[in-house]
């Protein structure tokens, strides 16, 4: 036995992506005592800026808009009770065909190898026994979500850890229900084209392909602070418009695949620890 204590690490692309995706789990878990500890990855600087001003419009200043968000994260980790929080402060690199993409420096230009070593360091620091990331398309094809697979997945291959290994993922049947919500506070939201209908229908899994189903409905109400303390991109937070209730009801249970194991734990499972306590 070891005195160390249980470790849950979180690994995402930008300020506010904690809350998204796994806000329910890093309040659960560190109310149960385990150590919360979250990496982002980038500075958000291709954010709005004060006044919802965009990236590319006059007066949008990257530097300013990382700093303003590198605050709002400290907010949300106060909320979600997060442990450590490490900042690799890569440039953001902005939506799949932003010119941010191509810049020097920024995260999607950066070599997996770089940014695996890095976070293999933090990894050997904490020792986590879970890890938790997005899929290899980063969920819905972000190019920031996308090197953050990569780099995590990178970076347990240099080190000796043998976490449990988990991907976030939405069932389909609730990525139907988020699309009947939208519509609901948007009556007047156009239908999609084909094309962006047939990529939307491909995000997320089947429901049967889903190995893990946390509830973290008694959570939610954390969770949804969380997502409100990042208040310079509440424009872009359409979880924000439905209140707490109704954030509840559709965001109470989080999702994930199960891709690395070293315990044994039967699938399907409703905790991220099964097998490690």
């Amino acid at each position: 036995m070891t005195d160390r204590p249980l470790t849950l690490m979180a690994v995402h692309a930008h300020p506010d992506d904690e809350a998204t995706g796994t806000g329910g789990v890093l309040a659960r878990y560190a109310a149960e005592g385990i150590r919360t500890v979250l990496v982002t990855c980038t500075d958000g600087g291709c954010g709005d800026g004060p006044g919802g001003v965009k990236p590319g419009d006059p007066g949008h200043d990257p530097a300013a808009v990382a700093s303003m968000r590198r605050e709002e994260l400290k907010a949300s980790c106060d909320v979600l009770k997060i442990s450590d929080l490490e900042m690799l402060d890569y440039p953001d690199s902005g939506m799949t065909g932003w010119p941010s993409n191509d810049a020097p420096g920024s995260f999607w230009q950066t070599p997996v190898e770089e940014g695996a070593a890095r976070l293999a360091e933090l990894m050997r620091h904490y020792r986590p026994d879970v890890v938790v990331t997005y899929d290899e398309n980063g969920f819905y094809g972000h190019p920031d979500h996308i090197q953050a697979h990569r780099i995590t997945m990178a970076a347990l291959e240099m080190t000796t850890l043998t976490p449990k290994v988990y991907w976030t993922t939405m069932p389909r049947s609730g990525m139907q229900r988020f699309g009947e919500i939208m519509r609901e506070f948007h009556p007047d939201m156009p239908e999609p084209d084909p094309a962006e209908a047939a990529a939307m229908a491909e995000i997320g899994l089947p429901d049967d392909e889903i190995t893990t189903w946390v509830d973290t409905t008694a959570f939610s109400g954390q969770k949804f602070d969380a997502l409100a303390a990042h208040a310079s991109q509440g424009e872009n937070i359409f979880f924000l418009k439905m209140g707490k209730e109704r954030f509840g009801e559709l965001m109470g249970m989080e999702t994930y695949v199960r891709v690395k194991d070293a315990t044994g734990a039967a699938v399907p499972e409703n905790d991220l620890f099964a097998g490690l306590r």
